[in-house]
């Protein structure tokens, strides 16, 4: 199909968001999702997602709570205030253009309350491996997500994340004028590198907490086989769980090989789909309102993937991406999202 013709197709689709697209099903499906895109070691139990509840306020923070201080950056945070869910630490603000209220604090009096937007997407917007990266983005793109997760149009395949209820109960609360400035706030960020593939038959050993794996530190640390796995985690574990560091990337371990393959059905569609290029644009950073690839998270990738094909995430833009991904099996998921993950910004 050529791309004045799909772009129509994505145009005319912008009227009708609350549209239901018919499930589609690939061939040779495993049963289930693949428990290494959501953070999981174990096969997803049955039942519907899993409810957000929001947490009770915390407890006040101490005055003499111990400080910590990051390379670069000129304050200071204790691990309390590097976490609070309504004021997060802000290591890097130069980084960034000033923060809305709702990025910067959320708004707790909200019912349903809602957390710091730069809680889970970090003030630069880059994101972690049990969410998304939200930054240089297109404005339009991430208004249609915030009112797709308001309208339950984005719901999460393995039951046990959270996540997805828990934009869907945020953005139920927020105000039309907190969706824009959030958007235009992370819209206007660039984006730069953040996730570093590495292609091998091992990974180190790994523990899992809240959707995220950790490499295993000390006498516990080794390696394991990776198989048709990709498993994405933190540079340093205390930058990400403990202080939130804003500077300190991932690693993805990839089967080798699945960057060629992924790059073969990305950028040709392999006989089987349409290349990302028409849509995604040629260096897949996004054309127009269709959001960019390159970079973004793998395991982030193979969920969307697997959400769109088993009819999860639904909106009007499915039927453009319905029969993209309908025959995709998921060996090709596994490759198109090392390969995207491996890119520049």
């Amino acid at each position: 199909m050529k791309k004045h013709v799909l772009l129509g197709v994505v145009l005319a689709s912008g009227a009708a968001w609350a549209a239901e697209a018919p499930k589609t099903q690939a061939p040779n499906v495993q049963d289930g999702p693949p428990p290494w895109a959501w953070g999981y070691t174990t096969p997803a139990p049955p039942g519907p997602p899993t409810e957000f509840t929001p947490q009770p306020p915390a407890a006040p923070l101490k005055a003499d709570d111990p400080k910590h201080t990051l390379p670069g950056s000129k304050f200071s945070f204790s691990r309390g205030e590097a976490n609070n869910r309504y004021a997060p630490a802000d290591w890097f603000p130069e980084d960034h253009p000033a923060m809305p209220p709702i990025v910067s604090h959320g708004r707790e009096n909200a019912n349903p309350t809602i957390y710091a937007c730069a809680l889970c997407h970090m003030p630069n917007g880059h994101g972690r491996p049990e969410n998304a990266a939200v930054n240089a983005l297109p404005y339009d793109y991430i208004l249609r997500q915030l009112e797709d997760f308001k309208a339950g149009h984005r719901r999460s395949s393995d039951p046990r994340k959270t996540n997805t209820s828990v934009m869907e109960s945020f953005t139920r609360a927020m105000t039309e004028d907190e969706m824009k400035q959030a958007a235009a706030y992370f819209a206007a960020i660039p984006a730069t590198p953040w996730i570093k593939v590495v292609e091998s038959a091992t990974v180190p050993k790994t523990r899992t907490a809240g959707g995220v794996f950790f490499a295993l530190e000390g006498k516990e640390a080794g390696t394991e086989p990776l198989g048709a796995r990709i498993i994405e985690m933190p540079l340093n574990n205390d930058d990400f769980e403990k202080w939130r560091n804003p500077h300190s990337g991932f690693v993805a371990y990839v089967p080798q090989g699945s960057v060629a393959k992924g790059k073969a059905l990305v950028t040709t569609g392999g006989g089987k789909t349409t290349a990302c290029t028409v849509c995604h644009g040629a260096d897949l950073r996004g054309l127009g309102p269709v959001p960019r690839l390159a970079n973004r998270s793998p395991s982030y990738v193979a969920r969307q993937l697997y959400d769109m094909q088993h009819g999860n995430r639904i909106g009007a833009w499915m039927p453009l991406m319905a029969p993209v991904i309908e025959k995709l099996t998921p060996d090709d998921v596994l490759n198109i999202s090392a390969y995207l993950a491996s890119l520049e910004p």
